[in-house]
């Protein structure tokens, strides 16, 4: 039997619908009769985490095994966790409700490092041991993935295994060998030794590394001959043929995103030079028109959402773009199902996807140019222009559109207070745009939103090597723009600058960082993506107390021949084209769209997709 939950206790917080499972198209099986149990954990709130693709995926992928449940579990609010606290309620599942520490897998989707200390906390909550070495014979493997898993390092004294890259084959083959070891008697590290054979599991406590007396990575080392040296990334390479859900969980809550999202392709071909994903998950592989547009029958039958958005990298980039829209507009207008396209690229906007797009009903556009000037916008690779950008907004505002959101990013490498100025200079250029459109053509209210994040230097990017601007130079530059965008026209947002420089930490740091993570925690640091709860001294209070410095791995600019703490994964692309494309960055050229141009960056080596 499950943990009950008192109508007084769910009452008592806000939004009990995050705490109470049973939705449309939940899982529900006797817990009996099942051999493996899986948590599949997301360390941020229920909206959050079940606004994400991969858990739809992945839920309903192990849950049509018959021996395996896969289960649900979030983040409960600061309310709630009190509420748990106060009552001695651990971590549960939201299908049976059962505590996560009875379960045989609890696995982390790891999508954002600034949610790294949630994993802690629920992992403390849910009574499972944080660090592996302590946990023994009865208790849970807990283990990983996702995008921030590419640099495992700063986890790496927590979680027993990580499963690199995209999980749909992988998981699955965890699954058949924990099978065959489960009530063998056999130790944990039995099971450890025997997945480690599986390509794409990485198990932390089988390497070591040594460091150099500046404090940079001498060596590491595998602590058995037979451990692998380099962790490759899994791939899919048929789209079509990869699972896919025709069912998917409705909430009885709103959600960040509310709707069924078709994955139209995996991967990028643009390479710009700041974009993580664009490098980890190539190569591009896309799904037919006929394949998407019969999931979108399918999932639209089962759930009954107004809504179909059409998820990738860069959606205007898809080969089969007009068949699949034409296609999804006959079968869904008169059902007013709105059809919902983001990630279009500027460069490739047209008035009759622009036309698709509000069909059924008006969104926002969103278009990303990411630097002010065309200097900039070259170093980083964005390979678009200024007229790119004031032709799209042109014909939005010619066809009735009166809302634009730009996204730009501050304190890029080579970046000058002149780049910072060209931001404003082109969101004035977008007013004067709208200015000059017919009236009886241009919506009413113009309203230009400028927002800025804070560059953050990623692993497996050609700006890996290059140091994060300082807290004060990116604040003097928000505060220049903001003194620079005077129209009421114009709505100028940013982000505080002190969460990038944690991200930058947890994006490019090492073992040594996993102790301040667990210390900040227990000096109260969680739900640090939230900036109500971001507690910045502490964290610096935390680094004190470990002796680890943050600046180390934030602003110091690194050597292309220093061995950096990822340099173990292989995600297809080799670290000499990502040198070579820094050194082309810091020249200011650019580099061809794959499909144009094949720049060698090592991805044909998975032998698939557009490199296939």
């Amino acid at each position: 039997m499950g943990i009950k939950l008192s109508d007084g206790l769910l009452k008592s917080v806000e939004k009990p619908s995050r705490y109470t499972g049973n939705e449309w198209n939940s899982i529900i099986k006797d817990p009996k009769s099942i051999n493996i149990r899986f948590a599949f954990c997301f360390p941020d709130t229920y909206e959050i985490g079940m606004s994400h693709l991969g858990m739809k995926i992945l839920y309903h992928l192990l849950n049509e095994r018959q021996d395996c449940y896969c289960e649900r579990v979030f983040a409960p609010w600061t309310d709630m966790e009190s509420k748990m606290r106060e009552n001695n309620i651990p971590l549960y599942s939201l299908e049976s409700k059962d505590p996560i520490k009875d379960f045989d897998f609890v696995g982390f989707t790891l999508q954002y490092e600034m949610s790294f200390s949630n994993i802690v906390n629920m992992l403390d909550l849910a009574g499972v041991p944080i660090l592996a070495e302590e946990r023994n014979a009865g208790a849970p493997f807990v283990c990983a993935g996702g995008p921030c898993a590419y640099n495992p390092e700063p986890l790496a004294g927590i979680i027993d295994f990580f499963m690199m890259g995209e999980g749909e084959e992988i998981i699955n083959e965890v699954m058949d060998v924990y099978g065959g070891w489960k009530g063998t008697g056999k130790p944990r590290e039995a099971f450890l030794e025997e997945i480690a054979k599986i390509e794409g599991i990485y198990v932390p406590s089988f390497y070591e590394f040594t460091y150099n007396e500046d404090g940079t990575i001498k060596e590491f080392l595998p602590l058995k001959p037979h451990y692998p040296t380099r962790i490759r990334k899994r791939i899919i390479k048929d789209m079509d043929k990869a699972y896919f859900p025709d069912k998917i969980v409705v909430p009885y809550t709103d959600i960040v995103h509310d709707r069924i999202m078709l994955e139209i392709f995996r991967g990028c071909t643009r390479g710009c030079r700041f974009c993580q994903a664009g490098f980890i998950y190539r190569p591009v592989r896309e799904k037919s028109p006929e394949r998407l547009l019969e999931l979108a029958r399918k999932l639209e039958e089962s759930t009954g959402y107004e809504e179909i958005s059409l998820t990738s990298l860069s959606t205007s980039d898809y080969t089969g773009l007009e068949p699949l829209t034409t296609g999804l507009l006959e079968d869904m207008e008169e059902r007013k199902v709105n059809l919902s396209l983001p990630s279009l690229r500027i460069d490739s906007f047209s008035l009759d996807l622009m036309e698709k797009a509000q069909k059924v009903r008006k969104s926002g556009l969103t278009f990303a140019p990411e630097a002010g000037t065309q200097r900039l916008r070259d170093v980083i690779n964005k390979g678009v222009t200024e007229e790119d950008l004031l032709r799209a907004v042109s014909l939005a505002f010619n066809g009735g559109w009166n809302g634009v959101k730009l996204y730009f990013m501050l304190g890029l490498p080579s970046e000058t207070l002149e780049d910072v100025e060209g931001i404003a200079d082109l969101a004035y250029k977008v007013v004067d745009a709208y200015k000059n459109v017919p009236k009886e053509k241009k919506g009413k209210g113009l309203n230009v939103t400028v927002s800025t994040a804070t560059f953050v230097p990623k692993a497996f990017t050609p700006f890996q090597w290059e140091p994060q601007d300082s807290i004060g130079n990116v604040h003097e530059k928000q505060m220049h723009l903001k003194d620079k965008i005077r129209s009421r026209q114009i709505t100028y947002n940013y982000h505080e600058n002190k969460l990038s420089f944690m991200e930058a930490v947890f994006a490019r740091g090492d073992r040594r960082v996993c102790k301040v993570l667990i210390r900040a925690w227990q000096m109260g640091c969680k739900f640090d993506g939230w900036g109500e709860h971001y507690k910045y001294d502490v964290w610096m209070k935390a680094f004190e107390e470990c002796g680890v410095d943050p600046y180390f791995y934030v602003t110091r600019r690194r050597q292309y021949d220093e061995i950096l703490p990822w340099d173990h994964v292989d995600v297809g692309v080799s670290k000499q084209y990502l040198i070579n494309e820094s050194k082309k960055a810091l020249e200011g050229k650019i580099t061809p769209n794959c499909r144009v141009d094949c720049g060698g960056c090592g991805a044909a080596a998975l032998n698939n997709g557009v490199c296939g």
